[in-house]
């Protein structure tokens, strides 16, 4: 069987097609059978990673992404296919980030963890998001723009305000603060001379003072010897003092104390004869019977002195009533 001309360009044509494809996909990290360790990272934003970008891990490239698809219709959950060059042993708590470059495409970066359990083919990796250069600076000069442009509306607030209060008044108010000041100034240098006039050291009267002070030093320098010999007395005093028996004298006096009490409490009770003198109130009536009974034969006596005393040779007995009252003392002095 003769093959035509045009059947050999079409197979080589064929051939020549399948193996650019093949070239393509090899050069872009893809295989036709898909052979190789897979692992998978979701993000929110790829940040224009691609297909056949470079993989790092320390430093070192071991793998591509081999592609980059949606989850889901609302294109909110993205994930990424790494293929890598080996069975590298990659920690299960390892994170893929994505490292932009401005100078070029960006690329994903493994950070390897400390977990003793290895990913296998087929297992998803915790991602991050990595800002990169542009983007670290990008979000640090945001709040530093905003924080500017506040303090920018606070400075014009500021200045709004103090040209407000720069009125008429206020200007004629900020004058009499500073004459105020000026006055206070010249307080100020006339306290400073009543000052200097105080420390002067010879009529000053810190000096003075300080001289009296050393005065009083000196006496009592000229005098150490009978300071001493009054300490030394007070010592010996205090001595003396410690050495007494204070326990004895209290024993005693609360001895004495106790006498005393005893003889208190007798004195209010009437079973003796000084407590039914001061108590017994009957005793009191009777001694006052007996001085109104010697003031009555006292009076009597006086007025019938004949009852008692009989020298009348003629005369008889004075037989006259007693007095049974004693009498006023008008009429006991006329008789």
């Amino acid at each position: 069987m003769k093959i035509s001309n045009e059947t050999k360009i079409g197979a080589l044509t064929i051939i020549a097609v399948v193996f650019l494809i093949l070239g393509f996909n090899f050069l872009k990290g893809k295989s036709v059978l898909k052979t190789g360790f897979f692992l998978y990272a979701k993000y929110g934003d790829l940040k224009k990673l691609a297909s056949s970008n470079p993989v790092f891990a320390n430093g070192l490239q071991i793998g591509t992404v081999y592609s980059t698809t949606a989850q889901d219709p609302s294109l909110k959950i993205l994930v990424v296919e790494i293929k890598l060059t080996q069975d590298f042993n990659i920690p299960v708590n390892s994170v893929v980030a994505i490292e932009t470059n401005p100078l070029g495409s960006p690329a994903l970066n493994i950070q390897l963890g400390n977990s003793t359990q290895f990913a296998k083919t087929g297992d998803t990796l915790r991602s991050v998001d990595n800002a990169g250069l542009i983007g670290s600076i990008s979000n640090k000069i945001g709040p530093l723009s905003d924080q500017l442009t506040s303090s920018l509306v606070t400075l014009d607030s500021l200045m709004r305000n103090f040209n407000t209060l720069l009125d008429t008044n206020t200007k004629g108010n900020i004058r009499g603060v500073v004459a105020n000041l000026d006055k206070i100034t010249g307080s100020a240098a006339r306290s400073t001379v009543s000052l200097e006039k105080l420390l002067n050291l010879q009529t000053g009267a810190l000096a003075k003072t300080l001289s009296n002070a050393s005065d009083i030093t000196g006496n009592l320098a000229k005098n150490n010897e009978k300071i001493d010999s009054i300490l030394y007395y007070f010592q010996t005093t205090t001595r003396n003092l410690s050495q007494a028996d204070i326990t004895g004298l209290m024993n005693k006096f609360n001895t004495s104390a106790d006498s005393l009490s005893s003889i208190i409490n007798r004195i209010n009770s009437t079973n003796g004869s000084v407590g039914a003198l001061i108590n017994d109130k009957s005793l009191y009536n009777n001694l006052n019977n007996i001085t109104r009974s010697l003031n009555i034969l006292i009076d009597d006596l006086r007025a019938h002195p004949k009852r008692y005393v009989n020298i009348s040779v003629f005369g008889g007995k004075d037989k006259g009533n007693y007095l049974t009252a004693p009498l006023p003392v008008d009429s006991a002095t006329k008789k």
